[in-house]
């Protein structure tokens, strides 16, 4: 088990962790009760959907920023077929520069999958990191302002052993974040394998907190299919407002690493990771 001393450097392409959200794509049926369980999970607020073309190609879809205290959402429900490679972006991250943001990737080792194109209020593009990690990063024309987040989310990336140090090395060139704690022996109930060890590493940058999950992939469902894990005061008064919402509880309250954990699934399909800081 290791840590890193090394700080956030604030000259990375980041912007900051309130900035930087989830992609979730719903049916069109279910981007209303979606979007409504999560606010009432979590708190927060929604803007009014949208038709809107957010590819560079052709395409239709209703869009809605959804923010609350733990993390923001970008919520698409496409009306057309949804153009490659769509679909498959985990998180939209703003950037300061988008073609020095490209750059920079591109000297990291990331493939641009997707050059920058414009979109309503800015410009676009799509990298994919080593493992098949497909991110989406965003600049906005006007300059937005949002608060910090009451509690920050992570980014949690499922990888095999064989790409995760390469992924670390090319992500922290491009972030300049940090390691917070990489260990080899991180107890198997948090990925469903109880009784048993696998390598876990908590990464910090102005992106905002990301967790590798390095496995052999022999994951039992909903493990792997969690983009996000957010965190809350309180897990079990959070989880009775996610299942009066509509949402299920796919894996009950665990402890591990200092924390209380659960997996939710919500309307329209969206698992979450959802968290506290356990009791001592």
């Amino acid at each position: 088990m290791a840590a890193s001393d090394n700080s956030i450097d604030s000259a990375g392409p980041g912007v900051g962790a309130q900035y930087d959200g989830t992609h979730v794509y719903v049916a069109p049926a279910d981007m209303a009760p979606f979007i409504a369980s999560f606010i009432a999970t979590f708190g927060g607020q929604s803007s009014k959907p949208a038709t809107t073309t957010v590819t560079p190609t052709p395409s239709s879809a209703s869009f809605a920023a959804v923010q609350t205290p733990v993390g923001l959402l970008s919520v698409f429900a496409f009306t057309t077929p949804i153009p490659y490679p769509f679909g498959a972006e985990r998180t939209g991250y703003l950037v300061k520069d988008m073609d020095a943001a490209v750059d920079a990737a591109r000297e990291a080792g990331a493939d641009v999958i997707v050059a920058p194109f414009p979109d309503p209020i800015g410009r676009d593009a799509v990298i994919q990191w080593p493992g098949g990690i497909n991110m989406q990063l965003y600049w906005h024309t006007a300059k937005p302002s949002s608060a910090p987040l009451a509690t920050i989310p992570e980014n949690r990336v499922y990888l095999s052993p064989m790409r995760t140090n390469v992924f670390m090395v090319e992500f922290l060139r491009f972030s300049k974040g940090r390691v917070v704690l990489d260990d080899d022996h991180a107890p198997g109930v948090e990925v469903g394998r109880p009784g048993e060890t696998y390598r876990r590493v908590r990464i910090d940058s102005a992106f905002g907190k990301l967790t590798l999950l390095a496995t052999d992939g022999h994951l039992p469902f909903p493990y792997g299919r969690e983009l996000t894990g957010y965190e809350v005061a309180d897990l079990t008064a959070t989880l009775d407002k996610a299942r009066a919402a509509g949402a299920t509880v796919l894996v009950q309250p665990f402890r591990a690493d200092g924390r209380d954990a659960a997996m939710v699934q919500f309307p329209g399909g969206y698992i979450a990771e959802i968290h506290s800081v356990s009791q001592r």
